[in-house]
């Protein structure tokens, strides 16, 4: 496992990479975290790499972890072409692409701007997948939130937050992730990114971008849904609903786990990846099959 910095277009992004003894070098799975959160979520996987016998990279998305957070777009757009590029600059020219919470909008984003690189789609508690969302951050919506998320994320509350972590994390490394990504707002460059990224997707009403419309398109990709039954974020009948919708998809439903699968059992998530991207070909679509799809389903002008 390397740890390293990329120059991408003036800014500096933080992307930690694990190479396999052997094997292709031009494929690979890369792993995207959620809001405020960091490539550190992926931790527990990261560790397991070797058994995966893959190349896979875990970036810090712009304005999260070690990766630039400056005044700039944070759209699901913008996101998915940043992972492109990374991709790009990192000699991939195909992945698997894994995603949590916002990570797997973001995925969601890439393959449909990006069929042509995209070999499989696994969603991890997904965003992009209905409107249902915690009533948390729905209130980012709310005229006040800025000011009052820079009051109650102090110095003050992260160290009892971190500390309460430390505490429970043993027991409940959920509790302990959930506090890291809450520390990450107390700075305010990462916090001014969070907003931005929470206001774009979340108003009063729920999450306004979904892919439901355009889930056609990504038939003939081969996606895994991964949800914690207990999820209190993002709610598990999205991914029954889109499972209903794509019925070549797998759905894998994990009891007693809430938002982060990956953190709660690592072992049983990288096993579930393994088969997964072992046991499935890759897409490899062209532009002539994201036409013959679009044309199929909404008519040629």
């Amino acid at each position: 496992m390397t740890v390293k910095t990329l120059t991408l277009h003036g800014r500096r992004i933080r992307l930690h990479e694990h190479l396999p003894a052997a094997g292709a070098r031009d494929e690979a799975i890369v792993l995207l975290h959620g809001i405020a959160g960091s490539a550190g979520t992926w931790a527990p996987v990261l560790d397991r790499c070797a058994a995966l016998g893959r190349r896979v990279l875990a970036p810090d998305l712009p304005g999260h972890g070690g990766s630039d957070a400056p005044r700039a777009d944070y759209g699901l757009g913008a996101m998915a072409s940043t992972v492109r590029d990374i991709l790009a600059l990192s000699g991939v020219r195909h992945a698997t692409v894994v995603g949590h919470s916002l990570g797997g909008g973001i995925a969601l984003q890439f393959a449909y701007q990006f069929p042509e690189m995209c070999d499989r789609l696994v969603l991890v508690g997904s965003a992009g997948l209905g409107s249902e969302v915690s009533p948390v951050l729905r209130a980012t919506a709310l005229p006040g939130a800025p000011a009052v998320l820079a009051l109650a994320v102090n110095r003050v509350t992260v160290a009892i937050a971190r500390a309460v972590g430390r505490i429970i994390g043993p027991r409940n490394p959920e509790t302990r992730e959930l506090a890291r990504h809450f520390g990450s707002l107390a700075d305010p460059a990462r916090r001014r990114a969070f907003l931005f990224i929470a206001r774009s997707l979340i108003d009063l009403r729920g999450q306004r971008a979904s892919a439901a419309d355009k889930l056609y398109l990504a038939e003939a990709v081969p996606m895994l849904l991964l949800w914690g039954a207990r999820d209190p974020l993002i709610p598990v009948r999205h991914a029954h609903r889109t499972a209903a919708l794509l019925p070549d998809s797998r759905l894998t439903v994990l009891e007693n786990v809430k938002h982060f699968p990956h953190v709660a059992d690592p072992d049983r998530f990288c096993v579930l990846l393994n088969e997964f991207v072992s046991g499935t070909a890759p897409a490899r679509l062209t532009l002539d099959d994201v036409v013959t799809r679009l044309t199929a389903a909404n008519g040629a002008f």
